[in-house]
């Protein structure tokens, strides 16, 4: 598959205030082009779409949770954010399921121009309640050279986080080398910054059991390793915060600053 990848690599956070606080996992995550996922699951033995594998892929795990087309359910939203999709690659970074188990708390929508530019990023979060929320960014310029994108929260994810914060994101097209930053800033400035640096690797059964035995029960490690690291806030004096309700929609829309405001979309 000519864009489908694995990429793996290292994730850490630093928050800076009210106590300084480090982390670091190695972690790996699956780059799947939305139209060439049912391709995959014919000719890897290791991966499966929509059924139980060692490594799979469900499209229920992503977007409303339904399992109808996910091309579809992002290009809906680029169009709510005023971008107009034009039949351009879509490209999913997101850990796979395991054994049959996912946990997700971040999984990426990269979307392009036919052209080849990035046109709309779509940041899709889940939190430890069973709750998913989106970020759709329209991406201004060519979409060739680093991206640059905020927003304001809009979903609570962390109980040591205060809802009243900015996001920032730094990102590039996915190439042989992945890079995604977050910078969290409250009216104080900057409180936390974290990073996704990773390597590609082709997608391949034999990479795929390496990467398995590399890093064994990724998933389960990932969500065992939120709590470890709440219990150390915890530890340290970082108070929790009340869990406010969801959003009342699924994704939060920055328009293009070119597109004129459409009722009920903001």
């Amino acid at each position: 598959m000519s864009d489908s990848a694995l990429y793996a690599g290292l994730v850490t956070h630093h928050r800076r205030r009210p106590r300084d606080h480090r982390l670091a996992y190695s972690i790996y995550s699956l780059l799947l082009d939305l139209d060439e996922v049912g391709a995959l699951d014919r000719v890897l033995r290791l991966f499966s779409l929509d059924r139980f594998n060692l490594f799979s892929f469900h499209r229920r795990d992503r977007g409303d949770g339904s399992g109808r087309d996910l091309r579809g359910q992002v290009e809906e939203a680029m169009r709510g954010a005023g971008v107009e999709p034009d039949g351009g690659k879509i490209l999913l970074l997101t850990m796979p399921r395991l054994l049959g188990f996912a946990f997700n708390p971040l999984s990426v929508f990269y979307c392009f121009r036919r052209s080849g530019g990035l046109a709309a990023v779509m940041w899709e979060v889940d939190n430890t309640f069973g709750e998913r929320h989106a970020y759709m960014l329209p991406v201004e310029g060519a979409g060739d050279s680093e991206i640059v994108q905020g927003c304001g929260k809009e979903f609570h994810v962390s109980p040591f986080l205060n809802m009243d914060l900015d996001y920032r994101f730094r990102l590039r097209a996915p190439g042989d080398r992945l890079s995604l930053v977050i910078e969290v800033s409250d009216p104080a400035g900057l409180l936390l910054t974290a990073r996704y640096q990773a390597r590609r690797e082709a997608l391949t059964d034999a990479n795929l059991l390496r990467r398995f035995f590399a890093t064994p029960l990724l998933t389960l490690r990932v969500l065992g390793g939120i709590h470890w690291e709440a219990l150390k806030l915890w530890r340290k004096g970082i108070g929790l915060r009340p869990k406010p309700p969801p959003p009342v929609t699924p994704v939060t829309f920055v328009r293009a600053a070119h597109a004129p405001a459409k009722p009920g979309m903001d």
